[in-house]
């Protein structure tokens, strides 16, 4: 009793101290009364609140651990949730019911009907309450075969039409109820800052404004509105996401660092929280991003007392994928620091959600979470499925709209579709008011955008990356080329679709339809905004037509703004058309007059995001102090307008080496989360602590001038082994490899290498660099800390793609050798590039 005593005593101590530096950080020199004391439309109820604590006061520390748990459909089985009773469960991008991409929507309920009834089983985990699903459906049930595909934010930001909104998300829950789920991670309210970020697309605007005034339509759209059809049969939970900040990290990096003060946090990326809370959002989700480098997973101040205290937010926070397990002293198997920072669910996809359930529940159970922090995790979680009316709905199979196929890709809800492209296409440029055209023209339709639904449609397409699919994925819907020649035949007129330019007969007019191949968060991040950086192959199509005395019509498919100078040159008419979705026949019936010459739409779209004037021109944005974009925010054409684009634009790209920091891999202030790992060319185990052992390399943290800061590696002889650092997604490494960089090494040397040594950089999908590094090593003495450099150019060879880096830094060898590191770093404009390979 006595050693028990003394246990929680300590452990006590530690969670105190823990606590007492987590909070000197967060609330140090912090202004609370930045942020506003909402007026919530959706109020405690007195009959909700008595049925949580009812409900409450007989569950079981497991049973409330459990309800925090939210695994993913690919991780779990249905005895799974018999046993445990999950409180949430989710499908990431690109998961399945039965694993498989074409799943019916009766494939959909009926898993969704299993795992909810396995919930309310209470033989084995005692439980009754009924878990929910939740899904991104970001751009209508993205993830569901046949389903209306709507144009990403982007797109809708530049119709600045909440009305539409609105409509857009009521079409979206009708779809998602029609399969079976309860809950939307919708919406993205990121203002975005920077447009390098691979999430851009995600984003409505540059400014709060548009942000702010969508955010409210789309929460009223998903949920209802609060006294009058909040929750009935047709509506889901929505969540607003992602707290906070996600879209003015440093360089646009994803899950990067945001180091605005308070009050631009506050005024530029909290707007959409303000109106979607007030309007009633049931869930927020917490953030990859960092806030002045403290991880959001893990940040008390923004999560208790900014979104709960002082805003007054009583529904749930939901972490996002692993995202707890990127806090400092965590893991994805463990982190009490998260939920002791505000946070309510745990996401927690692949097997991890097991040893996390468990080491949360002991957590618990020594007094590292307190039960008072689980009491509220746990009555924000009820309060929720209370007021979705979940304790009183049918199962998912029997509620009303479930099983009605009809309402999956309907008419009405693609003739809302129809509406949100037209109304989203910005028209830049109209030379000699080429457009609109006669439909009774001889028409070329070139480029591998004209008859590509799921390039249109972008990132968060039935797959995650939106890649892999073909228009046999996309029943119901349109390409852009089918909307041409449908317009085009009616009318009487000519048309031909030829990817690649080429033609017989001489057209009147071509289109030409190309853009950004599809990408989601992570794979999208890129290091400067010119288009088809070193392979202009759509410039020289149009060049091409150009050449051949024919008018273009460019059609840009993209998830952001871009430096497109040169292509803009090769157009008498350009329309950035952003990720129109599934709806491409749409597109015509704007470009095209009817076959009386008159307009049928004209242009509406203007500008949510400032188009950039230069490459480098990555964070241009409304009311900057100095703001000179080559198009501003607002701008839009209208038929008649005066073309104000000269066709003679800058097409010389300035480099801006200069201001390009150093890339640290190993050291202090490691520009990105980069993940050690050793192993072999078999597998390669991530490292998770102060030793890792494999049977090819043995791997120890030492100290040299603060604890840990050396990592020891030893390679035992036993065939290939290695040592390096990788990330999830891929890094462009384009603009710094054009910067006479150098790899800078600094370590010391125990034990000379008996066999080649490699230092190796990888890309995607399966390409690699190499290096022999051991004349440089033989250069060094043993016992002696010391630097080694190798050029950035020695690694540029034929098939290495540098916007594709994932490891920049793998050491390799089959022989003993044994060595200590202290410091990785990419150094641009180094004087010792020139050193040789």
């Amino acid at each position: 009793m006595k050693n028990k005593t003394v246990k929680l005593l300590v452990i006590s101590l530690v969670t105190f101290l823990s606590a007492c530096a987590s909070n000197s950080i967060d609330y140090q020199s912090r202004n609370i009364d930045v942020w506003p004391k909402l007026n919530i439309e959706v109020q405690k109820d007195s009959r909700v609140e008595k049925l949580v604590s009812e409900l409450l006061k007989n569950m079981t520390i497991e049973q409330k651990v459990a309800q925090m748990i939210q695994p993913e459909i690919r991780d779990i089985t249905v005895e799974d949730m018999r046993k445990y009773g999950f409180g949430s469960y989710l499908n990431g991008g690109g998961a399945f019911p039965n694993n498989n991409k074409h799943s019916t929507p009766k494939d959909w309920i009926a898993l969704a009907e299993k795992l909810y009834q396995a919930s309310i089983d209470d033989s084995l985990d005692g439980s009754k309450i009924p878990t929910m699903w939740g899904t991104d459906a970001v751009h209508g049930h993205n993830n569901v075969i046949g389903a209306t595909l709507f144009p990403h934010n982007i797109g809708l930001g530049a119709a600045n039409n909440a009305a539409l909104i609105e409509k857009i998300a009521q079409a979206t829950a009708t779809e998602v109820m029609a399969t079976g789920i309860d809950w939307v991670f919708a919406p993205t309210v990121a203002t975005v800052r920077d447009d390098r970020w691979g999430r851009t697309y995600e984003g409505y605007s540059e400014d709060p404004e548009i942000v702010r005034e969508y955010a409210r339509a789309i929460v009223y759209g998903l949920q209802g509105r609060p006294g009058k059809d909040f929750m009935n049969d047709n509506r889901v939970i929505s969540t607003v996401k992602h707290f906070l900040g996600d879209g003015g990290t440093i360089g646009g990096n994803d899950q990067g660092n945001n180091i605005d003060s308070e009050t631009e946090l506050y005024k530029v990326h909290a707007q959409g929280y303000v109106s979607g809370l007030t309007a009633g959002a049931q869930t927020v989700m917490a953030s990859f991003n960092s806030w002045h480098g403290k991880k959001n997973h893990g940040n008390s101040y923004l999560l208790t007392r900014v979104l709960k205290d002082r805003m007054g937010f009583d529904g749930l926070v939901v972490g996002d994928w692993n995202g707890h397990g990127q806090i400092e002293g965590c893991t994805n198997e463990s982190c009490p620091q998260s939920i002791n920072a505000g946070l309510d669910i745990f996401m927690a996809p692949t097997s991890s959600w097991k040893p996390l359930f468990h080491n949360t529940v002991q957590q618990v159970k020594d007094g590292v979470i307190s039960m008072s922090r689980i009491d509220d995790a746990v009555s924000r979680i009820l309060r929720v499925k209370v007021r979705a009316g979940l304790f009183e709905k049918p199962s998912p199979a029997n509620r009303k709209f479930s099983g009605r196929l009809e309402l999956i890709g309907a008419k009405e809800h693609r003739e809302i579709a129809k509406q949100a492209v037209r109304e989203s296409m910005v028209l830049l440029k109209n030379h000699e008011q080429l457009l609109p055209l006669n439909p009774k023209q001889k028409i070329l339709v070139a480029g591998d955008g004209a008859d590509n639904i799921g390039k249109q449609s972008g990132g968060w397409t039935v797959s995650w990356q939106g890649t892999g699919n073909s228009n046999d994925d996309f029943p119901g819907g349109s390409s852009i080329y089918d909307g041409i020649a449908e317009q085009v035949h009616a009318a009487g007129g000519k048309v031909i679709l030829s990817e690649n330019g080429d033609f017989q007969d001489k057209p009147d007019v071509a289109i030409v339809v190309f853009g950004e191949e599809p990408y989601a968060e992570g794979h999208g991040d890129i290091d400067d905004l010119e288009y088809q950086r070193g392979n202009k192959k759509d410039l020289a199509l149009l060049k091409k037509l150009k050449s051949q005395g024919i008018p273009v019509v460019s059609l840009f498919i993209s998830g952001r703004p871009l430096w497109v100078n040169a292509e803009l040159n090769q157009s008498d008419a350009f329309v950035a058309l952003w990720l129109p979705g599934s709806e491409g026949n749409a597109v015509a019936e704007v470009l095209f007059t009817d076959a009386k010459g008159n307009i049928q739409h004209d242009f509406k779209g203007k500008l949510s995001f400032s188009w950039p004037a230069k490459a480098e021109q990555t964070a241009v944005n409304r009311n900057d102090r100095e703001y000179q974009p080559l198009l501003p925010y607002g701008f839009g054409l209208k038929y008649g307008d005066s073309s104000l684009l000269s066709n003679h634009l800058s097409e010389q790209k300035e480099m801006s080496k200069a201001s390009r920091p150093e890339l640290v891999i190993l050291g202090k202030k490691k520009s990105k989360p980069w993940r050690a790992f050793i192993g072999s060319s078999e597998g390669r185990k991530n490292v998770t602590s102060s030793v890792e052992i494999t049977d090819n390399v043995e791997l120890r943290k030492i100290d040299r001038f603060v604890q840990e800061d050396v990592t020891q590696i030893y390679f035992k002889g036993r065939g290939k082994g290695l040592y390096g650092f990788s990330e999830d997604f891929p890094n462009d490494f384009r603009g710094i490899f054009e910067t006479n960089a150098v790899l800078k090494v600094e370590m010391k040397i125990n034990q000379a290498p008996q066999a080649k040594v490699d230092l190796a950089m990888y890309c995607e999908p399966d390409c690699h660099s190499r290096v022999n590094i051991n004349k440089q090593l033989a250069a060094n003495p043993t016992g002696k800390w010391t630097s080694i450099s190798i050029p950035l150019s020695c690694f540029d060879i034929d098939g290495f793609k540098k916007s594709k880096v994932v490891s920049p830094f793998v050491i390799e060898s089959e022989g003993e050798f044994q060595a200590e590191f202290y410091d990785l770093r990419i150094i641009p404009d180094s004087s010792e590039s020139d050193s040789g390979c």
